[in-house]
């Protein structure tokens, strides 16, 4: 097992954002994270990478474990040398070419020489076909370019997974074909991802596990084809039906 959340809690204001969620990955999984908005998916995703502290819940990673409410700096910097967070609005540095905005953790944090920084951005880059952007700044590209630089930035770390908090919400529907594209190409090369998505054509045909989410709990988990071919709970059912029909998707599915 590479990864395990264990009984992840959460409050906000007095409401139970996360009730007791759990979690199994293994090396090269590709997680779909589903559910309507408010279910606490994001949440969720924060709390795994500590941006946001649970309230109670523990965290197994590469066999060592972690306190997801007590977590010191030290073990925190341990959980996030091997991941890497891939947001809805990119987090570029507005001021900062693309190679610099993937340079910047590696010779900043990393403490990597320039040169050797260089290369593996270069690299990262040509990964997701942004190599011949190196000079432009954000303001100079699409929202799918900029999503793009951001994957790179993570890869450039080297990361064992690679979260994706709805990477496709905040771009036009003609350029959510293009990211989608580089996170097929990043799953077909064994890349471990969870990705909270709305994406039903990835979800279904990209990932091989599903967690469905609601009101802050698991309403169901399992391999992919099975949850869209035969989905367990009504609430699931009644979940798939409504978004496939909202964004006009193929309804050639099968419920037992």
């Amino acid at each position: 097992m590479m990864l395990e959340a264990k009984n992840v809690h959460k409050r906000f204001d007095g409401q139970d954002v996360l009730k007791g969620i759990d979690l199994q990955v293994e090396k090269g999984d590709v997680v779909a994270i589903l559910g309507p908005s408010g279910s606490g998916k994001t949440t969720f995703l924060r709390c795994l990478n500590f941006l946001e502290r649970a309230d109670r819940g523990e965290l197994v990673f590469d066999g060592e474990r972690f306190d997801l409410h007590a977590a010191n700096h030290a073990d925190i910097a341990r959980v996030r040398k091997k991941t890497a967070f891939v947001f809805q609005n990119y987090n570029l540095f507005l001021n900062k070419t693309v190679l610099q905005n993937v340079t910047l953790g590696l010779t900043v944090a990393g403490k990597m020489k320039k040169t050797e920084a260089n290369e593996i951005a270069f690299a990262a880059l040509r990964r997701v076909g942004m190599e011949n952007k190196l000079d432009s700044y954000p303001s100079q590209l699409s929202g799918g370019q900029q999503q793009r630089v951001a994957i790179a930035r993570g890869l450039a770390s080297s990361p064992e997974i690679i979260y994706f908090d709805e990477p496709t919400s905040a771009l036009d529907p003609e350029l959510i074909g293009e990211v989608l594209a580089v996170m097929r190409q990043l799953a077909e090369d064994g890349m471990t991802m969870l990705v909270v998505t709305h994406e039903m054509d990835f979800a279904r045909n990209v990932s091989n596990k599903v967690l469905f989410m609601a009101d802050g709990s698991v309403v169901e988990s399992g391999p992919s084809k099975a949850f869209f071919e035969n989905p367990q709970a009504a609430r699931s059912r009644d979940f798939i039906r409504s978004i496939l029909e909202a964004r006009q998707y193929d309804l050639s599915v099968t419920f037992a």
